[in-house]
């Protein structure tokens, strides 16, 4: 069986009103009588727009409101088909041979879907994914690219999912925490060798550091928790703590910068205390 082959029980429909009608309004947003706005945009200009709309989807899953996640997907969405259709105007890619190579892929990459190989696990699946990958990219590695803007945690994660898709990873929890202990004494050693001046022992430091986060991040996937997220989670709770600390302070006439470490650890902990009431 031809796992590229369309399935006939996956003959395509006919587009859904809703989204013909966003393609529509995209057609007259950059028509002759559209939009000056869109009408002058790029896909240069554009994918600014994109990277800042997959954060507002983080956000609004972090979140759990279904309908701000409804409302920031079909913002995604609209971007995705814009470019798409910048792109069939200045090249051979139109918007339907976009949408068939993505499904031929998908077919090409899940033969135990659409073929005739067997898999019963997520792992397998993943792994069988990459070599497929490897072999259609022509690529020296299993990790294959990784975009230089990707952000350093999610590229971490990204990177040692698909180094243990082919089993390099730790087997128990256990080792990936002795890991990350490992890796803290080394930060420690060198603290108390070099302290943390700038010096010329600072660059160790700093690659010492580096290693700690990764190994802080492989623990996260481990027991799948997205560092990433959980990262700008805490930032998030950090800032409303200080927020706390701040108002409570103008409250009395006084400002951080004259208050006591003691007083504002004691506003921090009043903001702790006020979070688990909620």
């Amino acid at each position: 069986m031809d796992p590229t082959a369309a399935s006939p029980a996956s003959t395509p429909a006919a587009p859904d009103p809703g989204f013909q009608e966003l393609r529509d309004v995209l057609r007259r947003l950059r028509g002759p009588d559209g939009c000056p706005w869109d009408r002058e945009q790029t896909l240069s200009t554009l994918t600014p727009y994109l990277i800042e709309e997959a954060y507002e989807i983080l956000d609004a899953v972090a979140k759990n409101d279904a309908d701000e996640i409804a409302e920031e997907l079909g913002d995604t969405l609209f971007l995705v088909i814009s470019c798409a259709d910048m792109l069939a105007e200045t090249s051979s890619h139109s918007f339907d041979s976009l949408c068939r190579a993505t499904a031929a892929k998908l077919r090409r990459r899940h033969p135990h879907v659409f073929g005739d190989t067997t898999i019963t696990t997520a792992g397998a699946s993943q792994r069988q994914w990459q070599e497929i990958k490897q072999e259609e990219q022509n690529s020296r590695s299993l990790l294959g690219k990784m975009p230089a803007s990707l952000p350093s945690l999610t590229a971490a994660y990204r990177t040692q999912e698909k180094a243990a898709s082919v089993g390099f990873d730790w087997p128990e929890i256990a080792q990936v925490v002795a890991k990350v202990e490992e890796e803290l004494a080394e930060v420690r050693e060198e603290l108390a060798t070099r302290g943390a001046d700038t010096g010329p022992g600072h660059a160790r430091l700093a690659a010492e550091l580096g290693d700690l986060l990764f190994a802080v991040t492989n623990l996260a996937r481990f027991v799948r928790v997205d560092p990433e997220r959980e990262l700008r989670a805490t930032v998030a709770r950090f800032r409303a703590r200080f927020q706390h600390i701040e108002d409570e302070l103008e409250k009395k006439g006084s400002h951080p910068t004259r208050a006591t470490l003691e007083e504002m650890d004691a506003l921090w902990d009043e903001a702790k205390s006020l979070e688990k009431d909620r």
